[in-house]
């Protein structure tokens, strides 16, 4: 069983960004990132990404709003931001707070500063093959599977859910050209779903329910990619809590013929890829 860490894979990702960096003397992509709230989750991954703005020599701009922000305040800063020629990406944080339209404000941002990749327009040019600025997770994911050498030309490829953020575009990419899997999507109406998990040769979950993907659906030699990180109470844990996976890790790994962990798979390149997607939004 192969172990398949981000770290490593992450690392030649900031790699490729420092030698982009080191061509173009005077470019400074900058990240703005727009914090609704104070959900503890969003608080740690916005604290992530400024982090590593700062590691790489990014310039970032950082708005934590009141929870009680409404649309019409949301959409004005989307707006500036846009106008603001030194800002290359726009990151709105996920979730927002109850009451503001998550569709709309991800429409409102300039699909070419869009560095999570998710209006429609790049969803649809990824769907289609053009170049587009990819979702940071399924490009992760991508990058990933080539690092380890992992084959999917011609592999079953069964992902566990259908979400705008990983499921969906995921699978855009991985039936294109050059990649040329055959995929199926599962969801919470798929019928028998064992049935179709253990036809995987690359099992993916990003349902966010931990333990959900147990050893009786993962058959012997197979690759799984646990997208899934949920926070449950730890007493044990300095912090009262610790991240697990969808995949009941201890039972499904003795089956595998590679797995990732969590926390330290997945999760390090959705961070990776965003920052490499400011970078594209800086050159182009």
């Amino acid at each position: 069983m192969r172990l398949l860490t981000g770290k490593e894979v992450a690392e030649q990702v900031y790699q490729e960004i420092q030698v982009a960096m080191e061509t173009h003397k005077d470019l400074k992509p900058t990240l703005a990132v727009v914090l609704v709230g104070d959900d503890p989750a969003s608080v740690t991954y916005v604290s992530s990404k400024q982090k590593m703005c700062a590691k790489l020599g990014f310039g970032h701009k950082d708005y934590h709003l009141p929870v009680t922000t409404c649309m019409e305040e949301l959409l004005s800063l989307v707006s500036d931001l846009n106008a603001d020629a030194s800002v290359n990406g726009i990151l709105v944080q996920s979730p927002l707070p109850s009451g503001l339209d998550e569709n709309r404000i991800i429409e409102a941002i300039d699909p070419k500063k869009d560095v999570d990749g998710f209006h429609p327009v790049n969803v649809g040019r990824t769907l289609i093959g053009m170049p587009a600025l990819v979702g940071c997770t399924p490009y992760g994911i991508v990058r990933m599977l080539r690092y380890y050498h992992i084959e999917t030309k011609g592999k079953r490829v069964v992902i566990l859910g259908r979400s705008n953020i990983v499921g969906k575009p995921l699978a855009s990419l991985l039936i294109q050209k050059g990649c040329d899997a055959t995929v199926t999507v599962c969801h919470s109406q798929t019928a028998d779903l064992p049935s179709v998990t253990r036809e995987a040769d690359i099992l993916i979950s990003a349902v966010g329910k931990p333990g959900f993907v147990t050893k009786d659906m993962v058959r012997d030699g197979a690759v799984v990619i646990d997208v899934g990180i949920t926070r449950v109470a730890d007493v044990s844990a300095k912090k009262g809590y610790r991240s697990v996976g969808d995949v009941d890790f201890d039972a499904v790994a003795p089956k595998c013929e590679a797995i990732t962990p969590v926390p330290g798979g997945v999760g390090v390149m959705t961070i990776a890829m965003l920052m490499y997607n400011t970078l594209m939004a800086a050159l182009s």
